[in-house]
């Protein structure tokens, strides 16, 4: 292609008007010539996306409902009976749930186009934004509650009943609907601007102001993430130090490492997508200009990775917080043997003759029954 002269991204939404979209970037030069798309280029990035998302998000789903429902089966088996720490569990597993449930709309998305309507186009995207802000922000509780267990054991008794646990988990689940309804509103269903023949569900709706929500619920991102980062971060670290200036045993060690690998998974799977969401943000405000078309294309496939990369942490929560709990494996394997699944998913999940350590929701002691 012969284009003359330097280039910047530029983005007219005056000119877009009713069609804009915050993915559609055009490109000009200082002269005024004609714009530019990267449409081509784009294109080439769809067709990649179309056989990649779809296997990651297929096999995410798959191990994420499997590992959720099964921990969502036996904490219910014995819901009169759930501490402190289960009770979080429980919806955090409801939350990794509910989130999976919106991938296969995703993965037909990603192939054909959004088929599904406007209905369940403002269903999906509620959902997907009310599942993540939960989510992380129960992993932040969990956290907490560990800390006030160990850290501060004695004092923190009183509060820490499941009634007020479950009024804290109800509190929360409200505050995120709150900041996920403006989904509903703005998600709309309409032709794709690059391809005619096919649907799009998106922010088209209320034109400048669809944009303006985009925005704002990249900043809601951020703070699920950062937040709850920090939390679990100073929480897990003083945890660690009270374990360290206990008596050592082995079981305690294996609750440090345990809280350490529970902060860096969470760091890993969603540090790389925060940061590329930070950049969008940048070149959405123009902090960043584009001077051809390779930054932004290289932009949007990191977008499609980092997410996915993201999203795979709803499946490793339950190896992470539950089928390391000895008590949690006893009665997943009655549960397995009442299904007649025996000698094959057994040997898996079987005890061992030692117990394998968590962070126990007990007063100053590490049990091995989560």
């Amino acid at each position: 292609m012969d284009m003359a002269g330097p280039r910047v991204f530029t983005l007219d939404t005056d000119d877009l008007g009713e069609d804009y979209n915050d993915t559609d970037y055009v490109y000009q030069d200082y002269s005024g010539d004609p714009t530019y798309s990267c449409y081509e280029e784009e294109q080439d990035l769809q067709s990649l996306g179309a056989a990649f998302q779809p296997v990651l998000y297929s096999l995410i789903f798959l191990l994420g409902v499997l590992g959720n429902g099964l921990m969502i089966t036996v904490l219910l088996r014995r819901w009169r009976l759930l501490r402190i720490t289960e009770i979080y569990l429980l919806h955090l597993a409801l939350a990794d749930l509910m989130l999976l449930l919106t991938f296969p709309f995703d993965v037909v998305d990603i192939v054909t186009g959004w088929v599904f309507g406007e209905f369940l186009c403002k269903l999906v995207g509620l959902m997907r934004h009310l599942n993540l802000l939960c989510g992380s922000f129960l992993l932040a509780c969990i956290g907490f509650d560990r800390y006030l267990a160990i850290v501060h054991a004695i004092p923190s008794m009183r509060n820490r009943r499941p009634r007020a646990v479950h009024v804290t988990c109800i509190s929360l689940w409200l505050v995120c609907l709150g900041l996920s309804v403006p989904n509903v509103v703005f998600l709309t269903v309409r032709e794709d601007i690059n391809d005619t023949s096919s649907l799009s569900c998106d922010h088209f709706h209320h034109n400048i102001h669809g944009h303006n929500w985009v925005l704002t619920a990249r900043v809601f991102d951020h703070v699920s993430f950062f937040l709850p980062l920090t939390v679990m971060s100073y929480c897990y670290t003083a945890v660690v130090v009270t374990l360290c200036k206990s008596q050592k045993s082995q079981a305690k060690q294996g609750a440090m490492r345990l809280a350490v690998v529970i902060t860096l998974v969470f760091c890993f799977c969603w540090l790389p997508y925060n940061i590329t969401l930070l950049v969008q943000t940048l070149v959405d405000f123009k902090v960043i200009n584009y001077t051809s078309c390779r930054p932004h294309v290289v932009l949007m496939a990191a977008r499609d990775v980092t997410q996915g990369l993201g999203f795979s942490h709803c499946c490793l929560n339950p190896f992470l917080y539950a089928f390391v709990g000895v008590q949690f494996r006893k009665e997943l394997n009655r549960l397995l043997r009442q299904l007649g699944c025996g000698a094959v998913c057994l040997p898996f999940f079987r005890s061992q003759g030692q117990s394998r350590p968590s962070v126990s929701d007990g007063a100053t002691t590490i049990s091995s029954t989560i």
